[in-house]
């Protein structure tokens, strides 16, 4: 059978997000569902995009659940070919391993991922992490603070996710149905 690629978004309070998601698993993830996202994915897995929208509902049922205080782990296969070998080592060690409400420091992911890299190292994984939220690099943060994060419009994403999961606490304006 040959391998495509389909793509379906979701609303969210973070804004609409864009997925792609091979017959493998969910291979991408945008938060900003853009013809240049679209097309920089399908260009980089090498796949045909199809129609598919019943392979995306469950990922993206996910993800509403998720946002809506519902969901504590994607169950969802993931394709990780869009990573290197370290970068997948990395990436695999935080899924499986950070679970939601938890964090880890830049430099103890290093460690625990056996690759030796690193903090600044892991920083950059985590920015080119082609699966955001799913593969949970909010959750990696500075021994000194938040760390930097570019999902979304940035650091105030990352805050705003670990609000969600109760890393951090809320403040009293905090809303679940208002982002960042």
């Amino acid at each position: 059978m040959n391998e495509t690629l389909a793509f379906g978004t979701v609303d969210t309070v973070l804004g609409r997000l864009l997925v792609g998601e091979t017959e493998t698993g969910i291979v991408s993830l945008h938060f900003r569902d853009t013809p240049a996202a679209r097309a920089r994915t399908a260009k980089a897995t090498g796949l045909p995009v199809v129609d598919a929208p019943g392979r995306l509902a469950p990922a993206l049922s996910a993800l509403r659940d998720y946002f809506s205080g519902d969901l504590k782990t994607f169950e969802s296969p993931i394709d990780w070919r869009l990573t290197a070998d370290a970068q997948r080592q990395v990436l695999t060690t935080l899924y499986e391993t950070v679970p939601y409400g938890r964090s880890i420091t830049y430099g103890d992911l290093g460690d625990r991922s056996g690759t030796g890299v690193h903090a600044q190292v892991i920083g950059q994984i985590m920015g080119s992490n082609p699966i955001p939220l799913i593969v949970p690099c909010h959750r990696v943060v500075a021994s000194n603070g938040l760390g930097g994060y570019s999902g979304g419009s940035g650091v105030e994403v990352k805050r705003w996710l670990l609000t969600l999961e109760g890393t951090l606490p809320a403040t009293l304006d905090w809303d679940i149905t208002r982002g960042p």
